[in-house]
């Protein structure tokens, strides 16, 4: 398989291009932070296709909202479920809410470049929100994704993670100094890693994980930002940009595409597999070698699993992770 050889699809396709050819009738999805950007596109698609999709959210107003436009679009009905990522006891419940096979779970959830904040549990809350919550949820559903007999685990990255590697010595800030751009850059590599140890423990089991990096797509996920500079980049970005039907389109080839069953602990942008780089090019395009280092990879799930545990025996809700 080389990097162009998926369909055909480029950085144009929508998400309803991935799906035309797809029948996904009798598989279940779950798919965070759908209660705005690409995350609706992506749950509209894949429930246009036909599958059972549950948004999971932390605004369940603003989630019934978009299941009512979803189903008014597609003719399916869309479940709704409270989510709150970085809480792990709202991680614990929609887990223990869960039953049967999950097919698909899209980690599309998460925050961008926020002041410097911390959680009940005392973790920075990008790599909180963004990593720790996801990855509690995965494992939750372990045995669900199993279940399912081939399933999908699909995580949006960012090209952000060119920012920073994950700075095991102190992950939380608590020695060094904090920018947003680096806690957010951490918790994005953290994503990546999280999808190539996750092939290499679940690849066995049916499970193909990937990472990947939608587009420059403007939603409220740049609300942090200063209002000049995003305003002087919305003038200046030129074709770099994507709409949200465009942004979803690889989050959606990764949670369905015949040809990569089994292809996993990868890092994919407009339809395709990225390039190895140095530096990131083209303002978004590549993937920097930490993303993609095993020996990381290795030793982040420990440390997620132990922290995760932890927090789960603080909680009084004992570890559950696979």
């Amino acid at each position: 398989m080389t990097m162009d050889s998926i369909r055909g699809l480029t950085k144009t396709s929508t998400a309803d291009d991935v799906l035309a050819c797809i029948d996904l009738t009798g598989r279940r999805a779950v798919v965070t932070g759908a209660a705005s950007g690409i995350g609706v596109e992506t749950a509209r698609s894949l429930a246009r296709a036909g599958a059972e999709v549950t948004i999971a959210v932390r605004n369940t107003a603003r989630g019934r909202e978009v299941a009512a436009d979803v189903e008014a679009t597609t003719g399916h009905a869309v479940h709704v479920a409270e989510l709150h990522l970085d809480d792990l006891a709202s991680v614990h419940a929609f887990v223990g809410a869960w039953s049967g096979p999950l097919h698909v779970l899209v980690n599309n959830a998460g925050i961008m470049d926020t002041p410097l904040a911390y959680t009940a549990a005392g973790w920075e809350s990008q790599l909180a929100t963004n990593h720790l919550g996801h990855f509690a949820l995965a494992t939750g559903l372990h045995d669900a994704l199993v279940a399912a007999g081939t399933a999908r685990v699909v995580s949006v990255a960012s090209s952000g993670h060119a920012s920073s590697p994950f700075h095991f010595e102190d992950p939380f800030f608590l020695r060094r100094d904090y920018t947003p751009n680096l806690g957010y850059g951490q918790s994005k590599t953290a994503n990546v890693l999280f999808a190539v140890e996750a092939q290499r423990r679940w690849g066995g089991e049916g499970i193909t994980t990937n990472a990947l990096m939608p587009g420059g797509i403007w939603t409220g996920l740049q609300k942090h930002w200063d209002p000049e500079v995003l305003a002087d980049l919305k003038r200046t970005a030129g074709d770099v940009v994507k709409t949200t039907e465009q942004g979803a389109s690889t989050s959606v080839l990764l949670a369905t595409a015949p040809e990569l069953e089994g292809y996993g602990g990868r890092y994919f942008e407009d339809n395709r597999e990225a390039r190895v780089v140095e530096e990131i090019y083209d303002v978004v395009y590549g993937v920097l070698p930490h993303a993609l280092d095993p020996e990381a990879a290795a030793r982040l799930w420990d440390v997620s699993t132990a922290l995760v545990d932890a927090e789960l025996v603080r909680l009084g809700l004992g570890p559950t992770t696979a």
